[in-house]
């Protein structure tokens, strides 16, 4: 079908795809259309390192046949490759091993207005390349101006329009539009044998929300300089609290803990855990993809099954995996949307807030550690073990003394969770996965 343009045309080829597909033996059929634009901006040093304006449209399909499954993809949306795409899939399905979990969702309804979730932002479609290379290009420049900054890894801006069509043979047939534009900056400040690093980010749905150049590149300098003539310190146990970007972290490591996916692959020292305590009662732990205009926010998952909020973590007890609805068969549990392709992604997946002020937090150690940045591999979910190569600021008397380097953290998340004292009030969601300042009641720091 050369030409395919407009949404409806998009999503009647996916409609028709489908019902070949059953025409050509296919138990059930599945075809996801995307359909983007994207521009990306480097400016280093005031030049432009890379840019990048494209568009993109791909489609790909999942049939099964007899439990068995085979899957395609093209960019080539003309009837004729498309039809020969279904066609060899259907063969391929046939050619497998059958598995008794194979198979989609059930029909789903989409009982929430797709436009109140806040995704899509027309303004982002009105910048010019101009106008885009010029907010990489100020925001750069502003951090330049600070002497104590000596060199820059460089700053970019970002956008993506995105269109995502999904049908499948269990009548299921929706489209919806989502936007996303970012800007970032990294800095080197301090002298040569002794160069510290960091960066600062802000992404969002809407252009208007994103954070203005200025604001970047002071956070970006504090967050810096702030690591400039770093100290060793003796290797010892220490109350740890976490940056709210840590505390992120900390949740990543702990998403792919509770995903559905590793548990029933038994990777996950959570597994055969629901219903136990994991956590200290005043952890509680969302993955909510209804909230408006979030990173992580969306009507349905890519298999179609409605984004939903899902308790995970209640008063330190875990109350549900997150699946797609092979992991969901497997354990025997619903579905919570968390596809994402062959896996589970998170939606908005929180800590809720606490009711302390980061600086609390702070000024209630009378020796120890804030972690603000970490480093190289060292987490396993088998065990839950970690061991991070860390940054981070020493606090005596409640006050931040110096910042310290060449340290490692290390302890085990299970305990982590356990041992949360303080939660701070300070939950922003600046990503899909978001939490608050946190205090753990002790950590294995080792430095000299």
């Amino acid at each position: 079908m050369p030409g395919v343009a407009t949404p409806q045309k998009l999503l009647d080829l996916a409609e028709d795809l489908v019902s070949y597909g059953r025409r050509k033996g296919a138990d059930e059929v599945e075809v996801t259309i995307l359909d983007s634009t994207e521009f990306n901006v480097d400016i280093r040093l005031g030049e432009i390192e890379s840019l990048i304006e494209a568009g993109s449209r791909g489609l790909s399909i999942k049939v099964i046949k007899d439990q068995k499954t085979a899957y395609g993809s093209s960019s080539d949306l003309s009837k004729d490759s498309l039809q020969k795409l279904v066609s060899r899939a259907v063969k391929r399905a046939q050619l497998s091993s059958p598995d008794l979990y194979a198979g989609l969702p059930p029909k789903q309804r989409i009982d929430h207005d797709i436009t109140a979730l806040n995704l899509y932002d027309p303004h982002i479609l009105e910048l010019t390349p101009e106008d885009k290379i010029n907010l990489a290009q100020q925001t750069e420049r502003i951090a330049l101006q600070d002497k104590r900054i000596i060199n820059s890894h460089g700053s970019s801006f970002e956008t993506r329009v995105i269109k995502t069509i999904l049908v499948n043979s269990h009548g299921f047939s929706h489209a919806y539009d989502e936007t996303y534009c970012g800007l970032s900056l990294g800095l080197q400040a301090g002298r040569t044998d002794e160069i510290v690093e960091d960066y600062w980010s802000c992404s969002k749905r809407h252009f208007n929300e994103l954070e203005a150049p200025e604001a970047i590149a002071a956070k970006c300098i504090a967050r810096t300089v702030r690591q400039l003539n770093p100290r060793k310190i003796p290797t010892q146990r220490v109350p740890v609290v976490f940056e709210s970007a840590m505390t992120s972290w900390l949740l990543g490591f702990l998403f792919a803990c509770v995903s559905g996916v590793a548990v029933y692959q038994k990777t996950s020292f959570l597994q055969n855990k629901l219903g136990t305590k994991i956590a200290d009662d005043r952890i509680t732990i969302y993955d909510d993809g209804l909230i408006p205009g979030l990173l992580g926010t969306t009507p349905f998952d890519t298999e179609g099954i409605p984004a939903q909020k899902t308790i995970v973590v209640e008063q330190g007890i875990l109350k549900n995996y997150l699946c797609n609805t092979y992991a969901a068969r497997k354990l025997k549990l619903a579905s919570t949307g968390n596809a994402d392709g062959t896996g589970v992604a998170p939606h908005n997946f929180y800590l809720t807030a606490g009711i302390h002020a980061a600086d609390q937090i702070i000024s209630s150690m009378d020796k120890g550690l804030i972690l603000i940045r970490t480093l190289g591999h060292g987490l396993n979910p088998v065990t839950g073990d970690i061991s991070r190569g860390a940054y981070g600021l020493w606090v005596e008397k409640g006050e931040i003394a110096y910042p310290v380097s060449e340290i490692t953290i290390s302890g085990n998340l299970g305990e982590i969770l356990l041992t949360i004292e303080m939660i701070g009030n300070d939950l922003e969601f600046r990503t899909p996965v978001s939490g608050p300042t946190i205090k753990i009641q002790e950590l294995m720091v080792a430095g000299t």
